[in-house]
């Protein structure tokens, strides 16, 4: 592979990858019913809109789950694959696998994307506890629902939540499963965002 090739997948996947995380944000933020007036939130969707307002005439949504964010997301995921291949000068598989292997990077892209956030909640705890900045509030929206099943299992443990530990618990057992279905089909890890 030349450089300059090497150069134009970075971009491509970097670009993509943004994006990608955007229209995810939008799509686990309505998931979560966050606060549509937040200043992230508008942002997140003066950027999604040009193409999710289009996509929502074809793809209505289906019991409060906005299915155009998704399946854009799904669709930017395979035509980022697409590209990928492209660049590196490989052939372009059948259209069941480019699906399963989008499936799987959506899939590992919303994961990681809870873990930063977990991660991010619980250092800003430390730092900023009681701060009402609206990204710590986002991130308290988007964390909350992943925890408060957990919460509810675990017993008073004298004001500390150990919730947090067993969703990293299970975003470990979910990566792990992403990746041995990702090994099962094929995939590499480098043509997929979110692996």
């Amino acid at each position: 592979m030349s450089a300059l090739n090497e150069i134009f997948g970075y971009l491509v996947q970097t670009f993509l990858s943004l994006f990608l995380i955007t229209m995810l944000l939008r799509f686990i933020l309505q998931l979560v019913k966050a606060d549509f007036y937040n200043p992230i939130c508008q942002f997140l969707v003066k950027v999604t809109n040009p193409l999710v307002i289009p996509a929502r005439r074809v793809i209505p949504g289906f019991g409060g789950i906005d299915l155009a964010s998704l399946l854009l997301a799904l669709v930017l995921q395979l035509l980022g694959i697409i590209a990928l291949l492209l660049i590196n000068g490989l052939g372009i598989p059948n259209i069941g696998l480019l699906l399963a292997w989008s499936v799987i990077g959506i899939a590992g892209l919303v994961v990681n994307i809870y873990f930063f956030a977990l991660l991010a909640m619980i250092i800003l705890s430390w730092v900023a506890a009681g701060s009402r900045h609206p990204a710590i509030s986002l991130l308290n929206q988007i964390t909350e629902p992943a925890m408060a099943p957990f919460r509810k299992i675990l017993p008073a443990m004298g004001g500390i939540d150990f919730s947090p530990i067993l969703v990293f618990i299970l975003i470990n057992i979910i990566q792990i499963a992403l990746r041995h279905m990702a090994a099962g089909v094929g995939l590499h890890p480098a043509l997929v965002i979110g692996l």
